[in-house]
């Protein structure tokens, strides 16, 4: 099956789902100021998709909110359950994204406790199991995971997934017990390549970890030979990143930035996310020039997208 992964350039880089962070409401502002090669959406319970009741649902739901701006855009899953999987995949299908996504690698302990995200790396059988439960969707599947639990291993853990032939698999280039207290090891993404080659398969490796921009995405592409980077942190408050400027933003520029992003959020989000969410953003916004640090402290100190707007303005 042809689909949207082998139409990308090489090396592509791809914006990192996020937790609270790569929402509708940022993603639509990074559509617009630099769209990256492939979008993801912040990882979604699949469990909450198939058994939640309706207010839960519409909670949920607005996870999976996107815009034909992000094209393509890919939703990423969680969950032990390979029957909710299969379910919550299809429901990713009839609404119309380009691709479904498998969380293996979140090392949040409440995450893990329902043997979700990182804890897949102790069950390789049914990190597959899950694979082939959301291939019956008829989307691409990939996943996003680390090299290994407690130590590094790829050596077994990265044949497991690629007999299932997934379309991709982001990397991150840690173990679970390391979370991000160490330097992201890219000989290891590089070893992977190496991996991917020897046993001829056709999935791609996205590298990530400790990527700063643009250029620095590039160079570990080359040097380790990965068909894409995957950039996560780089992006707050820089939805200019994927855009690859000549020099930085002005911070009239990112004021305006976040003005539009408070929009975005007050359209798309407001009443179902709590406004607290938008402020981990303002540091990032709002910094790197005199007065910055009181405007941030008065930006705290509101409570509603509305006081914020009128501060900003």
């Amino acid at each position: 099956m042809i689909t949207f992964w082998d139409s990308l350039p090489k090396p592509f880089f791809a914006l990192a789902p996020l937790e609270d962070v790569t929402d509708a409401a940022f993603r639509r502002l990074i559509a617009k100021y630099g769209k990256p090669a492939v979008m993801f959406t912040e990882f979604t319970s699949a469990d909450g998709l198939v058994l939640a009741d309706e207010k839960g649902q519409k909670k949920l739901r607005k996870k999976l909110l996107y815009s034909e701006s992000e094209r393509p855009i890919v939703a990423q899953l969680f969950t032990s359950f390979p029957e909710h999987m299969e379910e919550a995949s299809a429901l990713v299908a009839e609404l119309g994204f380009d691709g479904v996504d498998i969380n293996m690698g979140c090392p949040d302990r409440a995450v893990e406790r329902g043997g979700c995200g990182a804890a897949l790396m102790k069950n390789p059988s049914l990190a597959r199991e899950l694979i082939r439960a959301a291939k019956k969707s008829g989307l691409p599947v990939s996943l996003k995971t680390r090299i290994g639990y407690n130590k590094d291993e790829l050596e077994t853990w990265l044949p497991e997934l690629l007999a299932e032939e997934p379309a991709a698999i982001a990397i991150h280039a840690r173990t679970r017990k390391e979370m991000s207290d160490v330097p992201a090891r890219w000989d290891r993404i590089a070893r992977a390549v190496k991996i991917r080659d020897e046993l001829r398969s056709p999935t791609l490796i996205i590298g990530n970890g400790d990527v700063r921009g643009i250029a620095d995405a590039r160079e570990k592409a080359n040097a380790s030979g990965c068909d894409g980077v995957m950039l996560g942190r780089a992006i707050f408050g820089n939805p200019w990143l994927f855009a690859e400027r000549t020099g930085p933003p002005t911070p009239q520029e990112r004021i305006e930035a976040l003005i539009e992003h408070l929009a975005f959020f007050d359209e798309l989000l407001g009443g179902a996310i709590p406004y607290a969410t938008m402020k981990k953003h303002f540091k990032s916004y709002i910094s790197g020039w005199d007065g910055a640090k009181q405007l941030r402290t008065r930006l705290m100190e509101t409570q509603n997208v509305s006081e914020t707007l009128i501060l900003l303005r």
